[in-house]
């Protein structure tokens, strides 16, 4: 389990992170998310030690990582797969991580197999596709068979064998009942993986719930419609009070309307309908529904 207790990190005048108080929970695949700058890596690495708090804490099953005694056996993490020596074979670099920390050379050989290195145990980490690299810093979160892992990008740069692999991997780990909290910007990815997420957005907590219900909560609900008399029904349903955006297409999406309300004014008014589709939440559009405010900076190209 992960407690974070109104933690807070301040560079200066600058807060990264903003009082956050939530709780990862064992058994199930946590997800992480929010904007660029929003916080994410800083809450990481103070989960860590690697960076100390400006006030609050947080505690790892109960202890802060630094007072642990065999942290590798209560945490693995991976937080930058390509911070190992390109000079060093991968089985010499899990091997150097195993002997420091009191792991047999036996669980070095497990755990490459268990990312599907084994065939390139012995070639240069400097010589690693960006996936291989991926998969090493995997296997270096697991070598000490944690009891929790945090994870950031993880599924960054692997094909899609790759990300198939890394999602049974989480699910299975959370289904023996450890404590599994990742990032990732790839939200048809978290989407099908994460059973709770946290989202943060300026440092602060934005979000704290199990992912069906962020999505069903977060999502704006909307409706596609396509006629080929767009322009009057759209005319009709802002005046209506609705909210009507005209895709690339010449179709509608409808917002404060529902479809059974939109099928009756384009009747009573005569307008065929070609389609009438209620959108389906997802995570990408309760994410960027709920984040809008909390962007740095706001994509001016659409």
């Amino acid at each position: 389990m992960i407690e974070a207790i109104a933690l807070t990190k301040r560079y200066d005048e600058k807060v990264a992170v903003d009082r956050l108080t939530f709780t990862v929970r064992p058994g199930i695949v946590t997800g992480f998310l929010g904007p660029n700058g929003a916080g994410k890596s800083t809450t990481m690495r103070m989960m860590l030690g690697l960076d100390l708090p400006s006030s609050g804490s947080v505690l790892i099953n109960g202890k802060r990582y630094a007072e642990h005694a065999a942290p590798m056996n209560e945490v693995g993490a991976l937080l930058e797969a390509r911070a190992v020596h390109p000079g060093r074979s991968a089985r010499n670099h899990l091997l150097s991580l195993a002997l420091t920390s009191g792991i047999s050379r036996a669980r070095v050989d497990q755990v490459l197999d268990m990312v599907g290195l084994t065939g390139v145990a012995h070639k240069r980490v400097g010589g690693f596709s960006l996936g291989m690299g991926q998969r090493l810093g995997v296997a270096a979160a697991l070598l000490g068979d944690p009891h929790t892992l945090i994870l950031d990008e993880p599924v960054n740069g692997l094909d899609l064998d790759g990300i198939r692999w890394i999602r049974a991997l989480l699910t299975r780990l959370a289904e023996e009942g450890r404590t599994v909290f990742l990032s990732s910007h790839l939200m048809s990815e978290m989407a099908v993986t994460a059973d709770h997420v946290v989202v943060i957005g300026k440092g602060r907590l934005l979000r704290d719930q199990p992912m069906a219900d962020f999505i069903r909560e977060a999502s704006v609900e909307s409706v596609r419609v396509v006629s080929p008399e767009a322009g009057r029904l759209a005319g009709m349903l802002r005046t209506s009070g609705a909210t009507v955006t005209v895709g690339p297409d010449g179709s509608l999406t409808v917002e404060a309307a529902t479809s059974r309300e939109i099928g009756i004014a384009a009747a009573t008014a005569g307008i065929t309908l070609w389609e009438l589709a209620p959108q389906v939440g997802s995570l990408e559009n309760a994410y960027l529904a709920l984040t809008r405010d909390s962007l740095d900076y706001e994509d001016t190209a659409s």
